[in-house]
């Protein structure tokens, strides 16, 4: 029996990728960069299903390249603003993401960002390194605490809400902004404020927002001038939704203490971008998600959307689920 023909787009863990090639004939793309656009619509040809990164941008024009014959569309990752779902829905593809997965991880991460940034943990590194340590001194690198501080999160969904348990370990009082928000979980110690009082009374804001319209630059100029001094911005979410140069000029300026990205606009941020030059920030190469468990189990999902949607079955886990209907 022939194995139906799927292009994955970068090497995953093995816990998903054997998963697929026990049911399909695989192409894979093994280079570290991803496939250009050219190479994308190339070898997208003939395929019945795509497994695709955060990464690969798969709108109407790649799916008409793979031809009639594609059935799912597995993405490998929670979100999907890299995949035109409208267009898929339109030509009868279901669309898969890997949720959940991710939300403890994520979530220690943002904690992660907001104690190195917090602490200057970085920066106290470079200092020893750097043969700068001469003396124990009590005004030597001090940072902000979280204890008894002030947590605004902006968004609660699944992770904002992994956050804010974390926070009571912490004692820390935690408010949010989420105007998407339906009904207030009572198992989440938070109060609802509006995104103003959020920014002029938080001590360390993180963000767990989608990208949006709405959200694109939500941390711009003037909402980080409402915030305190000594306010701390964490950014696991997506990286347009800060103003790279607005928030630039704010540490710069010392308008906020600090700053941990884990995402930024664009990515990679290039080596010569000037927020590379500040001291105060802290920056990762999107891996809030990086722990072996976390992209092991996001793999097998996306494996598992992808192998149901071959075999004619709904996904698992589908972010249109109208196509069924």
């Amino acid at each position: 029996m022939t194995k139906p023909k799927v292009f994955v787009t970068r090497i995953i863990p093995e816990k998903g990728l054997a998963m697929v090639r026990d049911v399909c004939d695989v192409d894979l793309w093994s280079d570290e960069l991803p496939p250009s656009r050219g190479e994308l619509l190339r070898r997208v040809q003939g395929a019945e299903g795509i497994l695709s990164l955060l990464t690969d941008r798969i709108d109407g024009e790649v799916m008409d390249a793979a031809g009639e014959q594609l059935r799912v569309i597995s993405n490998h990752a929670v979100g999907f603003d890299n995949i035109d779902v409208n267009a898929a829905t339109a030509r009868g593809i279901p669309v898969g993401n890997t949720p959940d997965v991710l939300t403890d991880a994520t979530a220690d991460f943002a904690f992660t960002l907001m104690m190195s940034a917090g602490r200057r943990v970085l920066e106290a590194d470079r200092h020893v390194r750097e043969g700068k340590w001469k003396t124990w001194g009590p005004m030597l690198l001090l940072g902000a605490e979280l204890h008894g501080a002030t947590l605004g999160l902006v968004g609660l969904g699944r992770i904002g809400k992994a956050v804010a348990h974390r926070a009571s370990g912490f004692d820390m009082r935690v408010i949010y902004y989420d105007p998407n928000e339906i009904n207030h979980d009572t198992d989440v110690n938070a109060s609802p404020v509006d995104f103003e009082t959020l920014l002029k009374e938080s001590d360390f804001i993180s963000l767990h927002t989608p990208l949006t319209p709405d959200t694109h630059h939500l941390i711009d100029a003037e909402a980080l001038s409402l915030m305190k001094a000594n306010a701390v911005l964490v950014n696991t979410s997506r990286g347009p939704v800060v103003d790279m140069d607005a928030l630039y000029e704010a540490l710069r300026d010392h308008k906020i203490f600090a700053a941990g990205l884990d995402v930024t606009d664009p990515e990679p941020l290039p080596v010569d971008h000037p927020l590379l030059s500040l001291d105060n920030l802290i920056i990762a190469p999107h891996m809030a998600s990086a722990s072996g468990a976390a992209r092991g189990n996001m793999a097998w999902m996306a494996a598992n959307n992808l192998i149901a949607g071959l075999k004619g079955n709904p996904l698992p886990n589908c972010v249109n689920p109208q196509v069924y209907k």
